[in-house]
């Protein structure tokens, strides 16, 4: 049997929900591991070196930061094109996804759980991760997408965390003016990429059965009649 690269990943996780997204759009095919975040399995343990999700074993490679395994998966096949941005460059590209993952990642962080920072005040939080989201909509307002008129890398690696952000309080969210930032947002959330990457899976324990991801269709003489 032939041993596909491992994922470990969790469901709601955005860092791991972006590492799909790439997988998936890069035709690449995983062994999927849900990993349990209480009760992380040992294996998890032992192939991770930050314990955190998500996580790629490759042969004797390990990634365990998202972007890297979305460029992991995008280096062997981009057949959208995602890293060659429509309407900008790649600095630019990687600087939108910077922000997102410095600045604005830990004002969301404070602004979804602010109970566990004792300094957080949760709409101040939210102010200063909106004035990202601004930008982000002054930025939409030039076309359908990030960096021009097709996707990038960028919208994908940002999108689950502006999904996040607008989940903490959708009420909120949608009664702002950021209008094209809230069509983006509803464009991937009924997209079929979104709903591919978004299935529950059961928790992996070791022993079980292998889980591929995405899902592989059917062979003909195993499908059902």
């Amino acid at each position: 049997m032939t041993e596909f690269p491992i994922l470990y990943s969790f469901r709601r996780c955005p860092y791991a929900i972006r590492a799909r997204l790439a997988i998936a759009a890069s035709g690449q095919t995983v062994e999927l591991r849900e990993v349990l975040l209480r009760d992380k399995a040992p294996d998890f343990l032992e192939t991770s070196p930050t314990a955190t999700v998500p996580c790629l074993k490759d042969g004797v490679t390990v990634l365990d930061e998202s972007l890297d395994i979305m460029l992991w998966a995008l280096g062997r096949n981009d057949p959208e094109k995602w890293l060659q941005p429509d309407a900008a460059d790649s600095e630019a590209m990687f600087e939108l996804i910077r922000l997102c993952d410095g600045p604005f990642k830990r004002h969301l962080d404070r602004y979804k759980y602010d109970t566990r920072y004792v300094d957080a005040d949760r709409e101040n939080e939210r102010s200063k991760a909106s004035e990202y989201l601004w930008f982000l909509n002054s930025q939409l307002g030039e076309g359908d997408w990030l960096c021009g008129s097709r996707t990038s890398l960028a919208d994908y690696a940002i999108l689950p965390f502006i999904r996040q952000f607008a989940n903490t309080d959708r009420a909120w969210f949608d009664a702002r003016d950021w209008n094209a930032l809230i069509s983006w947002l509803e464009a991937f959330e009924i997209s079929a990429l979104f709903r591919q990457v978004m299935p529950k899976w059961r928790t992996w324990q070791a022993g079980d059965s292998p889980i591929f991801f995405p899902q592989r269709p059917l062979l003909p003489d195993s499908a059902g009649g």
